[in-house]
């Protein structure tokens, strides 16, 4: 049973972030950089922080769990940097391919590295035999039914007049997508490695009292910072060469008032993955071989539904039946994934 309910709610959080690119959608007379940035101040800044405060046991304070093991608060800004990369590529790669296909192959890549290279360098586990033996097939499986989306994806480029490609996706470009999608998912895995970095942070926090639910989100805190500094650097030199700055300014109040509700919303449902992998995991303390799998099952959601988003938006919209009886084959593997490691 507490399999199934912290399955539950990391799929919750999923949704909320496979949800997180519609509000965008809303936000009117900004560039890119300007909004990615604003967005990512409540993704990686403000809903962080509120909660990491949440494993603050009453008597002590954020600042003296973190300074615990400096060392390793420091490979996680260190790691949430690298990771920055891939956020940042991983919006980029929205843009050229959209929600579904750029979601697909970037979570996929993200996906096998961030659950495999923890696994081996962290947990030391040996992935020929035993439960390493079932980590690594599960990250297979995911892999397959990525790469079976990826294949929909093709067929739906060939499928589509160059028109239809721009009505779904306004920059839409395959070659460029795909390259940046993979980049995206390597360096976001750097994410995964950074909670493994800064689990000593979560130890020091359940040792003086961190209901477990919440032990890992100081750490979750220690890595969005990190990514947020890369971030905003990217953007901030992006405002500069654009001449953008003008966004934040030169706008209507109605406009400021929009834009950053929905701003913060898309940050909101954007760390929701994470606050809701945090309270999940807590669910599987005991079962190890989910545990260890958590992050790629996370990602498989992901995947599973900014497809499904993906398909509301229309982006598939004039494909030919093939491509959808692929896309959904995709889909059911990806699900059969999630409950893979369960069976054994």
């Amino acid at each position: 049973m507490n399999t199934l309910i912290g399955l539950l709610v990391i799929a919750v959080g999923s949704f909320g972030q496979s949800s997180s690119y519609v509000p965008i959608n809303k936000i009117k007379n900004w560039s890119w950089e300007s909004f990615w940035l604003v967005q990512g101040v409540f993704a990686w800044l403000i809903f962080p922080f509120l909660g990491a405060l949440l494993a603050v046991p009453q008597g002590s304070t954020l600042g003296a769990l973190l300074s615990v093991d400096p060392a390793a608060s420091w490979k996680a800004i260190g790691f949430g940097a690298l990771w920055g990369v891939g956020g940042l590529t991983f919006g980029l790669s929205m843009r050229y391919l959209g929600v579904a296909l750029g979601q697909s192959i970037a979570l996929g890549t993200c996906s096998a590295f961030g659950t495999l290279i923890p696994a081996l360098f962290f947990d030391k586990q040996d992935l020929l035999h035993g439960d390493g033996l079932i980590l690594l097939l599960g990250v297979c499986i995911t892999l397959v039914g990525i790469a079976v989306i990826g294949y929909a994806g093709g067929l739906r480029a060939q499928n589509m007049t160059e028109e239809q490609k721009k009505a779904a996706i306004k920059d839409f470009a395959l070659t460029k997508g795909l390259l940046v999608a993979l980049l995206a998912g390597v360096m976001s895995a750097c994410f995964a490695l950074g909670l493994s970095a800064g689990q000593p942070i979560a130890d020091a926090a359940k040792s003086v009292g961190a209901n477990d639910l919440f032990a890992t989100l100081p750490t979750t805190l220690m890595v969005t910072l990190g990514g947020f500094f890369t971030n905003a650097v990217y953007c901030l030199s992006q405002n500069a060469k654009n001449k953008s700055f003008k966004d934040y300014t030169s706008n209507s109040r109605k406009i400021w008032v929009n834009n950053l509700l929905f701003c913060s919303l898309a940050g909101l449902l954007w760390y929701s993955q994470f606050f809701g992998l945090s309270v999940g995991k807590s669910f599987l303390a005991e079962n190890a071989i989910m545990l260890a799998f958590s992050w790629s099952i996370l990602m498989a959601l992901n995947v599973t539904f900014s497809n499904v988003w993906g398909i509301l938006l229309k982006e598939w919209k004039g494909v030919s039946t093939k491509t959808i009886v692929v896309l959904i084959l995709g889909l059911l593997i990806l699900v059969f994934s999630v409950f893979f490691p369960n069976l054994f």
